[in-house]
């Protein structure tokens, strides 16, 4: 059975979604964890799960697109628990448009969160991973300590609408790779995992519950449904429990992975006539 008794995790984007629900099932494995998202009511929200089920929680909001957050992260991490053992790189954003439509804004936009904001928090907590190996040295001890990344099926296949947030997530995977060799010698694992459809805020019906800026068509969505071959979509604990298994002990041996969970459904064009 897996058991995160005695480690500490940051989950930036972790006030909703998959994010809240890596918070809780870390939570639930004994890890302690520190909780980042823009928003501070649906960030309150995961710290009070996480309290109600004899957890152990603290919140930083900010934005990872800002450079600064990133070693506030660490430091946070350090000044509340004590330590730092786990990083799951989650925030993330979407700026729907053609090509031909899309403005610097939004592209810039998409790439300051999800890939600038990936970037910061490693280099943050590379800083201490790489204090952290000396010391255990020091003691004679192996710990290893992990980074995982969320990347999506869009920055391996690409998808239509969506070149900003398909080339920040490819550019994820990159991060990834790069990171898994450099860091390798200081026993940290760096993988990813790369969801397909899953059921979140980003992925509701547009119109229909979703934020004013998110969501997909209504008829888009539709025909996603229709086409997965477990006959339902994938939910934010399937992707927790995947990000789980990459930050626990039992995965000490796997490194610079990409892991796609998608329920089989490798490539769909999600977004068309933006």
């Amino acid at each position: 059975m897996l058991s995160l008794d005695g480690k500490v995790a940051v989950v930036t984007g972790s006030g909703r979604g998959i994010g809240r629900a890596t918070v809780l099932t870390l939570a639930a494995l004994g890890a302690r964890v520190l909780i980042n998202d823009v928003d501070e009511e649906p960030a309150r929200e995961t710290e009070a799960l996480v309290r109600e089920r004899g957890g152990q929680a603290s919140v930083v909001l900010g934005s990872v697109a800002q450079a600064d957050l990133a070693p506030a992260l660490v430091e946070a991490a350090l000044a509340r628990f004590g330590q730092l053992d786990i990083v799951v790189n989650n925030a993330g954003i979407t700026a729907d448009a053609l090509l031909h439509r899309m403005t610097d804004e939004q592209f810039n936009h998409v790439l300051d969160v999800v890939l600038r904001g990936t970037f910061y928090l490693m280099r943050a907590a590379a800083v201490y991973f790489r204090e952290a190996f000396r010391r255990d040295q020091q003691r004679g001890e192996r710990v290893h300590r992990k980074i995982v990344n969320v990347s999506s099926i869009a920055g391996i296949y690409g998808t239509v609408g969506n070149a900003n947030y398909a080339a920040a997530k490819a550019g994820v995977i990159g991060l990834t790779k790069a990171a898994a060799r450099e860091l390798a010698p200081f026993l940290v694992n760096v993988n990813a995992v790369a969801p397909g459809f899953i059921e979140t805020r980003l992925t509701s019906a547009r119109g229909k519950g979703a934020p004013p800026g998110l969501g997909l068509p209504p008829d888009v969505r539709e025909r996603i449904l229709r086409q997965m071959p477990f006959g339902r979509p994938g939910y934010p604990e399937d992707v927790a429990s995947a990000i789980v298994f990459l930050a626990s002990p039992q995965a000490d041996f796997i490194t610079g992975q990409v892991l796609q969970i998608d329920g089989g459904l490798e490539f769909i064009n999600p977004v068309s006539g933006t």
